[in-house]
């Protein structure tokens, strides 16, 4: 059984049926039937006018975002674990041409406003110093953690008092979505965020993310996004494939079955790690305390993952899986016994 990553997964048989259904002549890049179909998808989803567009991977999303929001003498306020500076071998600052990554510390991957506000204050209003033009967090975390909507809301209002965009990774949007129950609308535009990076390949798609532009700017951002699109190789002939997908996910709240499926299947392996839990389990991630032998053991039955640091794991549950599909390596981590901080 496989924990590497929720990337490593099948693609869901619904998003292979709308790859399959769009797979007849249209018009090339965005101009077809399906691709049109994505501004009325997502401001449906999202209770607001929306300017979506297909994206071939969550970097060059994140990047294009971070593009329109920031120029290159700019700063882009972030947590010093977030994707866009460990795993992203430099693509914003390439994308922006050269604005900064602000990387700030924070519990399970979290910008905490007191540490922002206070990073802001220590800029000085002159040409010498690296202004900052953005915020960007990633829901859920690095490390499984859920941004609130009320904690949205908090950093989007310092980006507000400071005239900052406001950008949000969400690789696993639907992950924390499903974790908090509420409206997707609660934790993105109505708490400030400017553009979104809706994750659709680790939720069992084949390729191609969303990138939801929100506010009186979407437009211009749209406008000018599309040319960064082109500009970076990411403008595919046959953009139709994507955006059936993207459609797939989105039309029938399928985004939202797989995330919960995920999230089940975390929880039940979260209730079997009592006590080696390096942080709560909000959504598909868990980072557990194992030992090298108690690794061993595990991989010995068949389990796979990755190791996470000295003496700890990393556990990535996918939309294919439930509760009762993971049983087993619930009742095996249960059999390590208890572990001794």
């Amino acid at each position: 059984m496989h924990f590497f990553s929720d990337n490593a997964t099948p693609i869901c048989p619904q998003v292979m049926a709308a790859i399959a259904g769009a797979d007849h002549a249209d018009h090339g890049y965005d101009g077809d039937a399906w691709s049109a179909r994505l501004d009325g998808a997502f401001s449906d989803l999202f209770e607001t006018p929306v300017k979506a567009q297909w994206i071939a991977t969550g970097t060059a999303a994140n990047s294009i975002a971070l593009a329109c929001l920031c120029p290159p003498y700019g700063g882009v306020i972030c947590h010093e674990e977030a994707h866009i500076v460990v795993d992203e071998c430099g693509a914003p600052g390439f994308y922006t041409h050269g604005a900064s990554l602000m990387a700030l510390p924070g519990v399970g991957a979290k910008l905490l406003p007191d540490i922002v506000k206070a990073r802001l204050k220590a800029i000085r209003p002159d040409v010498h110093q690296v202004p900052a033009r953005a915020i960007s967090i990633t829901n859920a975390t690095e490390y499984g953690m859920v941004y609130t909507p009320d904690e949205v809301a908090a950093l989007g209002e310092i980006a507000k008092v400071h005239g900052l965009g406001f950008h949000m990774d969400g690789a696993r949007f639907a992950n924390a979505v499903a974790h908090l129950g509420c409206a997707p609308a609660d934790v993105t535009w109505r708490a400030g965020i400017n553009i979104l990076s809706f994750g659709c390949v680790k939720n069992g798609g084949m390729v191609g993310e969303a990138l939801l532009f929100f506010g009186p700017e979407r437009e211009a951002r749209a406008a000018e996004a599309a040319r960064w699109r082109k500009r970076a190789g990411h403008l595919f002939s046959k953009g139709r494939y994507l955006a059936a997908q993207i459609l797939a996910m989105v039309e029938d709240g399928l985004w939202l079955d797989n995330a919960r499926a995920a999230n089940g299947a975390a929880q039940a392996l979260a209730d079997a790690a009592a006590g080696r839990l390096m942080h709560p389990v909000e959504a598909n991630e868990l980072f557990v305390w194992l030992t090298p032998a108690e690794a061993a053991t595990l991989r010995a039955q068949g389990f796979d993952f990755y190791d996470w640091g000295e003496g700890a794991a990393r556990l990535v549950t996918n939309w294919s899986q439930d509760a009762q599909s993971v049983a087993p390596l619930a009742a095996a981590i249960r059999a390590l016994g208890h572990h001794d901080a």
